[in-house]
């Protein structure tokens, strides 16, 4: 009950510096001992009271400032009053989208997010009637506090359980792959249970039971897309139910530029992660690679699929801010990787988590839904080509990462068994030869003409 009041200091001072009428004792009561027992009973129930209300206070009024560059949200000391506010009630400005362009009446209406450009306030009322499951103001702020309290969590029990891998691994009882793969399981074990107890989100996992990869499991290449930066997370604690119990250990490649955070760091480094050095240049634009860098990661790579790893690849390089309209441009980096190793690529798309924690800094932590969703994606095959591979991810994870289902299943399984790559290369050999005709039309005209004046 105190949690909407959160930001005002009166229920705080209430409960500080008067005793509320439950609290007082009966004068009716007579045995001085049972009145002792009650005094403390309701002092430990004041005290329990003060604790959380002081607990919400702080958590609402910081805000949460994450201290890595690619795990942050906008600081309030950034941000004037009103804004900082603003995300707690309806704005009464008119919507504008973020795409460029004028939406038309269907694409609005097939969107199930509509932001507001430069301010961190989105509308709940006028879209609380088209979406159901849209959260209100205080399921918002509920949510939103069970997921900082998650992540703080992960903060304090990451390098508790961490540490005594860390000291097997010093003195030298497991050498290092079995350091990364005990501080894999530990990774996993800490996000699954901490997302168990504090469950900001409601979690559907969609796999294909008879996918003989979930049963007798072999080397591939894991792809994903990436739409929030809770996707690590996510990914960890729903390992186990996305690649089964017989899972192979996976390596993930990664931003070097999350070492700047302590945590992300630790975790990493523990797990031996693979780093990727690129610019800083800021969610939705166009990704520069440290070239120099290329050399080391292939060579991590490398030894990771000789040690018995999966590797694991986010091929948009980093987070969409409009996963409704599908992905960012994909690079052909899981293509090469796979073709060197000659392993197959599965693929698997995430839906949702950019509603709880938007990539897009102005948005922010603005939880407006808390159902998000995963696909695994049966089939695991070796791509002919690198525009085949990118052709078949975006079209098969953009189309559930845009709305939370599949393609058409006839459609699907076409995409999955490369026939429907077969069918768009004969559509674009029969329009590369109509076009061919349309040109050569015009030449024969003008030969037979000049022909004809040869003759006359």
């Amino acid at each position: 009950q105190l949690a909407p009041c959160s930001r005002l200091v009166h229920p705080f001072f209430l409960l500080s510096h008067s005793r509320p009428s439950f609290i007082q004792l009966k004068p009716a009561i007579e045995d001085k001992t049972k009145a002792g027992r009650t005094t403390q009973k309701m002092e430990s129930r004041r005290a329990n009271l003060l604790l959380l209300a002081f607990l919400v206070f702080v958590i609402e009024a910081c805000c949460f400032p994450f201290a890595a560059n690619g795990l942050q949200t906008p600081s309030l000391r950034n941000v004037s009053k009103t804004r900082s506010l603003s995300y707690l009630r309806p704005t009464k400005q008119p919507f504008r989208t973020s795409h460029a362009a004028t939406p038309t009446a269907q694409s609005c209406c097939d969107r199930r997010d509509i932001f507001l450009l430069g301010s961190s306030a989105v509308s709940y009322r006028d879209d609380a009637a088209k979406d159901p499951s849209r959260l209100n103001n205080l399921q918002s702020l509920l949510v939103k506090t069970m997921m900082v309290t998650y992540i703080l969590s992960m903060c304090v029990a990451l390098p508790i359980t961490l540490f005594p891998v860390y000291l097997l691994h010093r003195t030298k009882l497991i050498n290092r792959v079995q350091k990364e793969k005990m501080s894999l399981k530990v990774g996993q074990f800490c996000s699954r249970w901490l997302m168990r107890v504090f469950p900001f989100a409601r979690k559907r996992v969609v796999v294909d039971k008879n996918d003989e990869n979930m049963v007798d499991p072999q080397p591939c290449i894991w792809v994903c897309n990436h739409i929030s930066l809770l996707d690590l997370f996510f990914v960890l604690a729903l390992d186990k139910q996305m690649r089964g119990k017989s899972r192979r250990p996976i390596k993930i490649l990664y931003w070097k530029g999350l070492e700047s955070n302590l945590i992300t760091r630790l975790l990493c480094k523990m797990c031996g992660f693979i780093p990727v050095n690129m610019a800083d240049n800021g969610n939705g634009t166009a990704n520069e690679y440290d070239p120099k860098s290329f050399k080391l990661m292939l060579k991590s790579t490398k030894s990771a699929i000789e040690e018995g790893f999966d590797i694991g690849i986010l091929p948009e390089g980093q987070p969409n801010p409009t996963p409704e309209r599908g992905l960012q441009p994909v690079y052909p980096g899981a293509f090469t990787l796979a073709k060197m190793s000659k392993r197959p690529i599965q693929m698997i798309a995430l839906y949702g988590l950019h509603r709880m924690w938007h990539p897009d800094e102005t948005i922010g932590m603005v939880c407006t839904h808390r159902d998000m969703a995963v696909r695994v994606y049966p089939k695991g095959r070796v791509y002919r080509s690198a525009e085949e591979f990118t052709a078949t991810f975006e079209a098969v994870v953009g189309e559930f990462g845009a709305h939370g289902k599949d393609l058409p299943e006839e459609e699907l399984n076409m995409w999955l068994d490369g026939s429907m790559w077969q069918t768009e290369l004969k559509r674009r050999e029969s329009v590369r030869l109509d076009s061919e005709d349309i040109e050569l039309v015009p030449r024969n005209e003008s030969c037979t003409i000049e022909a004809r004046k040869e003759v006359s």
